[in-house]
């Protein structure tokens, strides 16, 4: 199985006083296997949630996790199933969204 990867990211330039809202990670689940969810930072496992089978679903990446710009793996392992999928490494920054998307196996 694999899964896709890919990030969107909005700077305002000039503007340093913002904040950053959360940072995010969308799943795009298209098979019916419900999976569970993890963010790897070097050899640190973190679950994000459940991702639901056939359906979209937002988990917040916990902001502990990120330290500027920071190179991350996610994990999807099936509930009740086969081996765990792996996806690879991105670098992510605090408030990026990062899409994510399961292919029906």
């Amino acid at each position: 199985m694999l899964i896709g990867v890919g990030a969107c990211n909005a700077f305002k330039r000039g503007d340093t006083t913002t904040t950053t809202g959360p940072t995010t990670l969308e799943v795009d689940n298209q098979g019916f296997v419900d999976m569970t969810i993890y963010a790897i930072r070097s050899s640190q496992r973190i679950r994000l949630g459940t991702a639901v089978g056939n359906r979209k679903t937002d988990l917040t990446i916990p902001p502990a996790l990120l330290s500027g710009l920071t190179t991350l793996r996610f994990v999807a392992d099936p509930i009740g199933g086969a081996r765990a999928s792996v996806s690879e490494e991105i670098t992510v920054a605090p408030g990026d969204t990062v899409g994510l998307m399961i292919p029906p196996v």
